[in-house]
């Protein structure tokens, strides 16, 4: 498990020094393989390292209670005059393995395929070759989480293939927490996902509603233009809507929320049926559409007095719910139908009152809306 309590982080530079992650919160249990979504410069790569340790955050702190492997595919640590080998060497040497040393060099050197270069030195090698002898050497040691940055676009086609290869059987035994920027990868390799948005985190079970909440913010910059043209309810003051204008506007929202259910399900089933990518991309493109226009349907129809006053009985009726169920456990714990004692009556009796306190706030903010 990875603990991520009130976490802050900017780089001071001569443009300013905006915050690029600001209070996050989050954790990441153990055993969940989670992807980082967001914008170029949202600080998906900026958190992956905070979290690998290999940057240190302004405020905040993040617990690791699992071994974190450093960023797979990261060559800045190699010494550049000393060959492939001796560096792997070195490495297996440094993490406590000096008894595996040979098993982790044959590893690394047949991972790498980088021939007879794996005994010069590392200065020499092109950056793909670096990227391949660093791959090779993060995967030669058990972490219990990963921890990559696009090191799947590493090499050739075969290469990538085979780290692809290598990623599935890890996460078998282990978790990742990666970036990257191919959809494919991402949900195939984790089932969680943390989208970062304008310095925030939030977390999301599944990776696809991560995916789905990212592509719809992306949309609403590029779709807001044309919905700005439409002749829409967006031009209507909430307050003032007519009864007639009302009822259009309801079923509206009902005929959109009947087409954004619908294209889901059409995407699942393509999805399950082996579509490409490109095909589903198609139908999704168009569900995108259609829940960013039923958002702003619901936006105007929550603003309407109506609604307002609806939403506000609606919390009138659960405060009576619980005032109901704090009488109730009362006179349980008089009658000691309870495993309390009668000492927690005091809890109970300020539960009342707070309770109490809230209905009659509710009420006269009903009275206010009713008298409108």
């Amino acid at each position: 498990m990875i603990e991520i309590k009130n976490l802050y982080k900017r780089y001071h530079n001569h443009h300013g020094s905006d915050w690029v992650l600001r209070d996050i919160n989050l954790t990441i249990p153990s055993g969940v393989s989670v992807g980082l979504i967001g914008a170029n410069g949202a600080g998906k790569s900026t958190l992956l390292r905070l979290i690998a340790g290999m940057d240190t955050p302004e405020r905040g702190e993040v617990i690791r209670h699992s071994r974190v492997s450093w960023p797979i595919g990261l060559s800045g640590g190699m010494q550049g005059s000393m060959t492939g080998r001796q560096n792997v060497k070195f490495v297996a040497r440094a993490q406590g393995r000096g008894t595996d040393v040979a098993k982790i060099v044959d590893f690394v050197e047949d991972f790498a395929e980088i021939g007879k270069a794996f005994d010069e030195p590392v200065k020499t090698y092109s950056s793909g070759m670096r990227s391949r002898l660093s791959f090779g050497l993060s995967f030669a040691f058990d972490f219990d989480v990963y921890i990559s940055d696009e090191a799947t676009a590493v090499g050739d086609r075969a290469f990538k293939v085979k780290a692809q290869e290598l990623f599935q059987r890890r996460t078998g035994q282990a978790s990742l927490i990666m970036v990257s920027h191919s959809e494919g990868i991402l949900r195939e390799l984790c089932q969680a996902g943390i989208y970062i948005r304008q310095g925030e985190a939030i977390w999301y079970e599944d990776i696809n509603d991560a995916m789905l909440d990212y592509h719809v913010d992306s949309d609403k910059q590029s779709l807001m233009p044309a919905v700005a043209q439409r002749a829409s309810f967006a031009d209507l003051d909430p307050m003032t809507l007519t009864v007639e204008k009302m009822g259009e506007l309801k079923r509206s929202v009902q005929q959109k929320q009947n087409m954004v259910q619908g294209l889901w399900q059409v995407i699942l089933q393509a999805k399950e049926d082996g579509w490409s990518q490109e095909n589903v991309e198609v139908i999704n493109q168009l569900y995108r559409h259609s829940k960013l226009e039923l958002d702003e349907l619901k936006s105007i129809l929550a603003k309407t007095p109506q609604e307002q006053r609806k939403i506000t009985k609606k919390n009138l009726k659960k405060v009576r719910k619980a005032l109901e169920a704090i009488d109730h456990s009362q006179k349980l714990i008089v009658l000691e139908k309870t495993p309390l004692n009668k000492g927690a009556e005091s809890i109970f009796n300020k539960a009342m009152l707070m309770m109490q306190e809230k209905k009659l706030h509710i009420e006269l903010e009903l009275d206010m809306k009713e008298n409108k």
